[in-house]
């Protein structure tokens, strides 16, 4: 086993143009980088025109496959020192494999953000109406919790869910990590050579087509938000971006109404840029929304709701404006799209949110100390998991056998 070697196992192959996960993973494969690790990526997913050249990084392919034995052949030869569950869906497929063949491999889940409450969100939102978390324990919350407890150490992006996991669900603290997006600082000579607020025109939002709480924000902009802030601002625009707009999405296009859809944006942050304020009406969703992220680094404003903004700011000011209520929500929009001085005041907290709270500098080097500290302690930190081992044992032979018949009938078909 090489002590600074790193495989990780990739849902998909890790797209920074076409989500905030995609950025993420970027961000997490360039800490371990820097941190002098060999890494490896490794997925099943299929690749698409927008998977990153993660080779050009120093970063090592290899395609695997689901439910195949040759899995064990492959991690068992590279013998990692760490091995990375990208979401709790891998860790399932492929952790009793990791840990047949590396036993002594530190186990690290990237959780992404919690997919049981995201989930218990959107549930809550389809019955009720409202976001709340009245449907936490479902069989998602079982899966995702149960591979948390498997796993050495969890990567958890947002503290309000890490609180979550210590209140509700009973998990270690010891467990978890926090570590959220990794950016670089604003500096004057950044934030200097921002796009002003006279160069600016319109409406923005942005987001993946294919992650739910998008679409139905998408929705709530069209019906509720745009018909009252078109009313007080006639003639200004509303421009919408994102990946993989369906058909669904792209019916929505109403030039005669200003509501514009202009598909996927090469960059992210350089298409809000051109743009006055950022509009995101979030009902549902868990961990921590790139497109705040990106707004803030490029010096735009956002309205957005509480969820929306949940964990993002901690204990400082928000860039723009919080509402849940739809009058004040567009009065707010109409304030920051006309006022400069406003406009400029909330930019300036965007700098600060980012500079204490998302700086990488402030999280990667601790993160690398922790990982080796746990790895030169990884029998200790396992004993005082005895609830991890039990499921642990039960998972082996559970998944194990489910996954060997699945390649048998596969073999046999």
């Amino acid at each position: 086993m090489r002590e600074k070697s790193i495989l990780i196992i990739g849902l998909v192959w890790p797209e920074p143009t076409s989500s905030a996960a995609g950025t993420r993973m970027i961000q997490l494969l360039e800490v371990f980088l820097q941190g002098g690790y060999a890494v490896v990526f490794a997925s099943a997913a299929s690749k698409s025109a927008y998977s990153h050249n993660l080779p050009q990084m120093g970063v090592r392919e290899v395609e695997i496959k689901l439910n195949d034995n040759g899995f064990n052949d492959i991690v068992r030869s590279l013998a990692p020192a760490i091995v990375m569950f990208d979401r709790y869906m891998t860790e399932e497929q492929y952790g009793w494999r990791v840990r047949q063949e590396c036993p002594s491999a530190l186990t690290i889940l990237d959780t992404e953000d919690l997919h049981c409450l995201r989930h218990a969100r959107q549930q809550s939102v389809k019955k009720l109406g409202d976001a709340n978390d009245a449907e936490l324990y479902g069989e998602i919350a079982k899966r995702e919790i149960a591979a948390i407890l498997r796993s050495d150490l969890s990567l958890i992006i947002s503290e309000v869910e890490i609180g979550l996991l210590v209140s509700v669900y009973g998990v270690d603290r010891s467990l978890l990590y926090y570590l959220p997006f990794l950016e670089e600082m604003l500096t004057p000579e950044v934030t200097n050579n921002w796009r002003r607020f006279d160069a600016r025109e319109g409406f923005v939002f942005i987001g993946n087509f294919l992650h739910e709480p998008n679409w139905h924000t998408l929705q709530v902009l069209k019906k509720d938000i745009w018909p009252v802030l078109r009313h007080l601002l006639p003639g200004v625009k509303l421009h919408i971006y994102g990946a993989y707009p369906g058909q669904k999405v792209m019916q929505l296009h109403k030039p005669a109404e200003q509501f514009l859809l202009h598909g996927r944006a090469p960059d992210a942050k350089e298409a809000i840029a051109s743009h006055r304020v950022l509009l995101a009406p979030i009902r549902f969703g868990a961990g921590l929304k790139g497109k705040f992220i990106d707004a803030m680094l490029s010096g735009t404003p956002a309205v957005t709701t509480s969820l929306g903004a949940e964990a993002m700011a901690g204990n400082l000011a928000w860039n723009g404006a919080i509402s849940d209520d739809i009058k004040a929500f567009c009065d707010a929009a109409v304030k920051l799209y006309t006022d400069e001085a406003s406009w400029q005041d909330a930019a300036s907290k965007g700098v600060k949110i980012i500079n204490e709270r998302f700086a990488c500098s402030r999280f990667a080097p601790q993160f690398l100390e922790t990982i080796q500290r746990t790895t030169n302690a990884l029998l200790e930190h396992r004993r005082s998991n005895f609830v991890g081992q039990i499921l642990q044992h039960h998972t082996l032979n559970s998944l194990k056998y489910m996954s060997m018949w699945i390649e048998a009938k596969n073999k046999h078909d």
